[in-house]
């Protein structure tokens, strides 16, 4: 990775629930969940690796986490403890490069282009930034090292937990080329449903279709389905992002046909909303926002001044929203406009596009 950018993608292990079972060694060997009460309508936020073999992941409701696994211990949220784990992990960062760009509490990309650290070896930074982790925070974190972003944090994934993965230069084409399309940036649920019905089943097969096709099918997405089909992100990590919103939204298979439909989607959303504001450490917002994309893919964004998410205000948003357009609804979202000069990790501005984000994985 001579002369090019060296990228590591650090992910903590099932954060919340790694915090939890350091803290009570006895929960360690047990299927052990962080999220809300079944009887509060309670979230999933994470669990351990004991509780995903039933079946138990992030986002699920604690009903049914408790119907795949009945011996699941479910425990609150302590968020002062994972915050401060979160810094004693970024402190770890910093004796590596001061180009650290998180995601959120327990990810982070880091630039490590350049550093004099373990002659300049990006893997060996890596197994050492971990291994400072695993001794000195009590947790475990994997890692992927890549020559971008996009890859970096796809490579994360491959041999968790506690394990890291490259992507060398050279191994950029074939690495790429057997990916399936779910794993571009982008492609959520129903996205990845209507590429693979056009045979799209992996990114080499989107590289047969040239830009300007791409363009033509896809739109404005078409450049970015284009590019990371084939590797390319050119995209900086950055360490001074100022954020102005977090969101969550949903595209639904079938669209909601009418006003109560789309009233009945809103607890799910505003309940993974609130985990998302948690998992950004709760910053103050000054604005809640609803945000509707109708069969016809019009759309429309209703907002209102407010410091709390109340789920009658919401409703309110929705109602006048859905006058707008009254048709069917393909997408809702939810989102916070936050107080001005609020910093959260870059990825918590985006809409959580996805159904299943992996929250503290």
């Amino acid at each position: 990775m001579s002369a090019q950018r060296k990228i590591i993608h650090i992910d903590c292990d099932c954060f919340f629930a790694a915090v939890e079972m350091r803290d009570n060694p006895a929960w360690r060997d047990i299927p052990l969940a962080v999220g809300g009460q079944p009887g509060q309508r309670g979230v999933i936020s994470t669990c351990n690796y004991l509780a995903r073999r039933f079946g138990v992941k992030s986002a699920m409701p604690s009903s049914l986490a408790l119907r795949l696994c009945p011996q699941l211990l479910i425990v609150p949220s302590d968020f002062a403890r994972y915050r401060a784990a979160s810094q004693a992990v970024h402190t770890v960062f910093q004796r590596y490069t001061s180009l650290i760009e998180p995601l959120s509490l327990d990810e982070a990309y880091l630039d490590v282009s350049g550093q004099p650290h373990c002659q300049g070896s990006a893997s060996l930074m890596a197994a050492e930034i971990r291994a400072a982790i695993r001794n000195e925070v009590g947790i475990t974190a994997s890692a992927g090292i890549a020559p971008n972003k996009f890859l970096a944090k796809i490579a994360s994934d491959w041999h968790k937990p506690d394990g890291q993965f490259l992507v060398r230069p050279q191994d950029v084409a074939d690495f790429v080329r057997v990916l399936p399309v779910e794993k571009i940036w982008g492609v959520g649920e129903v996205t990845a449903g209507k590429l693979k019905l056009q045979g799209f089943h992996t990114c080499g097969d989107l590289q047969r279709l040239e830009l300007l096709e791409m363009l033509r099918r896809f739109g404005k997405f078409g450049k970015n389905l284009y590019e990371l089909a084939r590797g390319i992100d050119h995209r900086a990590v950055h360490n001074d992002h100022e954020r102005k919103s977090v969101s969550v939204e949903e595209t639904y298979n079938r669209d909601l046909p009418n006003l109560a439909a789309c009233r009945a989607e809103l607890p799910e959303l505003i309940t993974r909303l609130r985990d998302r504001l948690r998992r950004a450490g709760d910053p103050p917002f000054r604005g809640v926002n609803i945000k509707i994309k109708f069969a016809d893919f019009s759309q429309t964004t209703v907002e209102t001044v407010a410091q709390l998410l109340d789920e009658n205000v919401i409703d309110s948003l929705l109602a006048t929203g859905f006058a707008r357009g009254n048709r069917p609804v393909r997408l809702l979202g939810v989102g916070v406009r936050l107080q001005e000069a609020q910093r959260v990790p870059q990825q918590l501005q985006l809409f959580d596009i996805s159904a299943h984000d992996n929250a503290a994985g």
